[in-house]
């Protein structure tokens, strides 16, 4: 897996906007400039390159609903051949590495089974975040949007979801052997540890991740059993973000849930499910000494972005730095393996 090389004159006006766009999640910039050149995107995408170039030449690109001032410089100075201003600053701002560590993990990275879309709380269309995917160099990647139970991030009713399994294989088909989009879910854990959708549409799933989003604040007598009986689920493929702690970011902070790990880890291990190293800089999650019990008792690991952006994708880099450090082998790294091998263990 490979960190595109950062782009050169000359470039079409979208690649720049996409770009720019990927680099502004990548640096967890506000997403109302990012939304706005989506926009822009999506308004000249039907836009043949004559008409383009000549509203450039005659100063009425800002006719055009969804173009504003820095929208249509960056189109302009596209079209006339020139590399963005505008890029070239995103690109020193945020083009550089996220972390120095753990690059030879990085690069043996094939997937990701954590990444939402726009059908939940992600701000992106499917196909943006496989294209983003594709471009980072991924073989395959897991659409894990929210369950209904977590309304506040818009999750997947039982139609929605069924609808959204349709446009999965409607994407694969289209794909080819080229990338495979996974079809999943972030369920969420019930306080009873039961999962939150139906065992008929968990059964169509290719991977099944678990999390903890409600009552984080349980005592450990009680989020023990809870987060044991949703691992010995036999859907259960992955626990993301066991924690639930949060240490820096717009959210604020966050102490960890408070649970007997060593037992949690076990039920893990015995049910050959994986424990989530959450990149996403926020998170953090499991800290060092939680994911160095896991690698002592034999977990399985995977690295995952829980991207919501398709810029948010390159996290992965910030879990490869822990997983290095912390001394996790690649081969015990789910995210690490060819998609057949994902699935059979998924199924398995």
């Amino acid at each position: 897996m490979e960190q595109p090389t950062p782009p050169q004159a000359p470039i079409s006006p979208i690649d720049a906007l996409r770009r720019i766009c990927f680099l502004l999640e990548r640096g967890r910039e506000s997403s109302y400039r990012v939304d706005a050149f989506r926009t822009t995107i999506e308004a000249i995408t039907l836009i043949g390159d004559a008409e383009l170039k000549e509203r450039v030449e005659a100063g009425t690109l800002k006719q055009i609903k969804g173009i504003g001032d820095s929208s249509a410089a960056i189109i302009g100075q596209a079209v006339r051949g020139v590399l963005p201003a505008y890029l070239v600053s995103a690109e020193e701002k945020h083009g550089e590495p996220l972390t120095r560590g753990g690059a030879e993990l990085y690069a043996a990275l094939r997937g990701d089974l954590h990444a939402h879309s726009n059908w939940s709380d992600g701000g992106s269309p499917i196909e943006e975040m496989v294209l983003a995917a594709v471009e980072l160099g991924q073989e395959w990647m897991a659409l894990t949007d929210h369950s209904p139970r977590l309304t506040i991030a818009n999750g997947l009713s039982r139609e929605r979801l069924t609808d959204q399994l349709k446009r999965v294989e409607a994407i694969n088909a289209s794909l080819g052997d080229a990338f495979t989009l996974l079809k999943g879910i972030e369920v969420d854990i019930h306080l009873d540890g039961t999962l939150d959708q139906d065992d008929d549409l968990l059964d169509q799933l290719d991977v099944v991740t678990a999390s903890i989003h409600s009552k984080l604040r349980q005592p450990s007598f009680e989020m023990t059993p809870r987060m044991v009986a949703a691992v010995r689920n036999p859907h259960t493929n992955v626990l993301a973000h066991c924690t639930g702690q949060l240490v820096t970011g717009g959210r604020g902070k966050r102490p960890p849930s408070q649970f007997d790990a060593e037992k949690v880890f076990r039920a893990c291990l015995e049910n050959d499910v994986a424990v989530e190293i959450n990149s996403r800089p926020e998170r953090c999650d499991p800290p060092d000494e939680l994911i160095e019990l896991a690698r002592d008792l034999g977990c399985l690991f995977t690295i995952d972005s829980d991207a919501h952006a398709p810029g948010q994708l390159d996290m992965k880099s910030l879990g490869c730095e822990r997983a290095e450090r912390l001394g996790i082998t690649a081969e015990r790294i789910v995210t690490t393996w060819p998609v057949e091998d994902v699935r059979a263990w998924a199924k398995g």
